[in-house]
């Protein structure tokens, strides 16, 4: 089942955000510089504010035990690069056993008919550059890269995609 996000739903968004983080980029283990930015960026309370922030969107994937998924659009982002509307899908996390099952889909699709309730004509996301699953998938959804930005933490920096997708494509 997809649903709006409710404040009750803090904690889990923040254990599942935590859970696929790890899980998808801390290949050789955690160091510290890692463990101190997920431990501050993924917490119930930044989530509450989020759920209130009315230039944000999120939907939850629920099973029948909790949520195993989510996507954030911002209506008001600012742009990665100046062909890039303010409509960005800023998360789309599914947990790693939940993956292959539609709901990634599924909840691409609800933040993308969002963007298109809004009068966008193009919705742009990042994914980091190693991250061939994710690319793989939206490129299957419609997507395409239309260049690069860095993700920065501490003095590291790793290139990221920018992929946009055109609304009125059928496709996605």
């Amino acid at each position: 089942m997809i649903r709006q996000a409710e404040v009750r739903d803090a904690s889990s968004l923040a254990a599942v955000s935590i859970e696929v983080w790890v899980n998808t980029y801390l290949r050789d283990g955690v160091s510290p510089v890692f463990a101190d930015y997920v431990l501050a960026e993924f917490t119930a309370q930044k989530f509450r504010n989020a759920i209130g922030d009315p230039d944000l969107s999120i939907w939850v994937s629920e099973n029948r035990t909790g949520i195993d998924g989510f996507v954030t659009v911002c209506s008001t982002a600012a742009p990665a690069l100046a062909d890039c509307s303010p409509l960005e899908i800023t998360t789309l996390y599914v947990q790693p056993r939940h993956q292959s099952g539609g709901r990634g889909s599924a909840l691409l699709r609800r933040a993308l008919d969002h963007c298109r309730r809004t009068g966008g004509e193009n919705a742009w996301l990042t994914v980091e550059a190693q991250n061939l699953r994710a690319i793989d998938f939206y490129l299957r959804h419609g997507f395409t890269r239309i260049g690069s930005t860095d993700f920065v933490i501490a003095d590291q920096s790793y290139e990221n995609y920018v992929m946009q997708v055109d609304l009125q494509n059928p496709l996605s």
